[in-house]
């Protein structure tokens, strides 16, 4: 009893920190609002990775020693491979489409990324679907299509930026990839009886991260564009680094332990909400009966898929 009890505990505590993740991801809609146009892309993501190393490091510098010790290859590969998906190869893709594809339309096809890591937890994964799961992953899916404006004239998706858009379905299939690839590595610990240490897997894919946007960043004249920046830009990268990246990542590697994928899929809705919400709060933008209705159907279906086995 007491057994069952600490499980659904520890499943509950996954939940949480996994809304904790994406409802810090989705702030980032604030932070980049003041960077964007100013400094390139790679420029962004290193100088912000750089700020979450040092933040974390100071945090767990004798845990980060003592896990890279008893750290396998095989679990370094992985880590490795989360930092290429989740980082680099996620924000390369969105940068290149957003060249070729409108924001409107880069914003609903992001959107799919709930469903493909879905698609990912059955294949992949194996992890069994209920009812109430299905349901709360389509709940989701539909919400945040919702919330893109799917549903407002003139802004579905249009047949004529085909290259931008199959850019912008990249950038959420390595999304969704790095769900995926963070859940394989955890369920392996688990089995093998790895340490699990969420700070640790949080700098280490950081400064992973960090050498792989070294060389494109350099090719952004970054250090003529961080000249001309001001304080109000420099805070908005720092958040990016200590909340966006570093505060979210743990929140992530501790929920993702705890949690299926299919879980993860569902709560990766908290993301767009947030922006939303932020966008409409704290920016004065606008937002329509679609998008508070695309608002409750996300959080309908993290109700539905967090209230299972309650």
């Amino acid at each position: 009893m007491h057994i069952w009890r600490d499980v659904r505990m520890d499943g509950l505590s996954g939940k949480l920190y996994l809304i904790c993740a994406f409802s810090l991801a989705g702030t980032s809609v604030i932070a980049a609002r003041f960077v964007t146009g100013k400094l390139g892309t790679f420029t962004i993501t290193a100088v912000s990775l750089f700020f979450a190393i040092m933040f974390l490091v100071p945090l767990c510098r004798k845990q980060l020693v003592w896990y890279l010790r008893l750290m396998s290859l095989r679990k370094f590969l992985f880590l490795s491979l989360q930092a290429l998906c989740g980082i680099f190869l996620f924000r390369m893709f969105l940068l290149w489409g957003l060249h070729y594809t409108g924001s409107g339309e880069a914003g609903t096809l992001t959107g799919a990324t709930p469903a493909i890591t879905a698609l990912l937890a059955m294949i992949v994964l194996r992890e069994p679907v209920s009812g109430r799961k299905l349901a709360g992953i389509l709940c989701t899916v539909g919400g945040v299509l919702i919330i893109q404006g799917v549903l407002t004239p003139g802004k579905g998706l249009s047949l004529e930026h085909i290259g931008g858009n199959l850019l912008i379905l990249c950038a959420a299939a390595c999304e969704s990839a790095f769900n995926t690839l963070s859940r394989i590595s955890a369920v392996k610990a688990a089995d093998l009886k790895e340490p699990a240490s969420p700070l640790a897997q949080t700098a280490i894919v950081s400064a992973i991260a960090l050498i792989l946007c070294l060389i494109p960043a350099a090719f952004e004249h970054p250090l003529k564009e961080l000249a001309g920046i001001g304080m109000l830009e420099w805070t908005a990268l720092l958040w990016y680094g200590v909340f966006v990246t570093a505060l979210a990542f743990i929140c992530w590697y501790s929920g993702i332990k705890r949690c299926g994928a299919f879980t993860a899929a569902a709560f990766s809705g908290m993301m767009p909400l947030t922006s939303m919400l932020l966008a409409t709060a704290v920016l004065g933008e606008s937002a329509g009966y679609q998008q508070w209705l695309g608002g409750l159907l996300v959080i309908l279906g993290m109700f539905l898929i967090g209230s299972e086995g309650l």
